[in-house]
C-alpha cells in the first residue's frame, strides 16, 4: 500500500475541500444577513407599531440562538477544512492521526477533513 495519495488525487482533493469552504462561507454569509444584521421587528416582518408578544419575542430569540449555533458550527467546519489544506501542503493528508494508516478515499469524499480512518473514529466515539 502506498503512504501517500497521488499529486492528482491531492489537487482533487484540495479543488472539493476549496469548493466546501466556498459553499460554507456562503452559508454564513446567508445566516449573517437573514438573523445577525437584522432587528428583531426586522426580522420577524412586524411593521405595526404594537409590542411583540412573549411568545413571539422567545420564538424569535430561539431562531437567533439556532442560527448562531449552525454559524458557529460551520467556523468549525471551516477550521477543520483549513487544517486539511494544510495537511495537503505538508504532506499529511489522508493519513490517519492514531494509526498513521492511510484514509479511504472513499471516506475522503465523504469527508475530507477526515482526520482518523474508519476504525480509528468508531474506537474513539466508543470510548466517548
Amino acid at each position: 500500500m502506498k503512504n501517500k495519495l497521488a499529486k492528482k488525487e491531492l489537487a482533487e482533493f484540495k479543488k472539493l475541500i476549496l469548493k466546501r469552504k466556498e459553499e460554507i462561507n456562503d452559508e454564513i454569509k446567508h445566516i449573517s444577513d437573514d438573523t445577525l444584521k437584522k432587528s428583531q421587528k426586522d426580522a420577524s416582518g412586524d411593521i405595526s407599531g404594537y409590542t411583540y408578544h412573549m411568545a413571539d419575542v422567545a420564538t424569535d430569540n430561539y431562531d437567533r440562538e439556532f442560527s448562531l449555533g449552525l454559524a458557529s458550527s460551520d467556523r468549525h467546519s471551516l477550521y477543520e477544512l483549513e487544517d486539511a489544506l494544510k495537511k495537503i501542503e505538508d504532506g499529511t493528508f489522508g493519513i490517519c492521526e492514531d494509526c498513521k494508516s492511510l484514509i479511504t478515499r472513499v471516506r475522503l469524499k465523504a469527508v475530507p477533513q477526515a482526520r482518523l480512518c474508519v476504525k480509528c473514529q468508531e474506537k474513539r466515539e466508543k470510548n466517548r
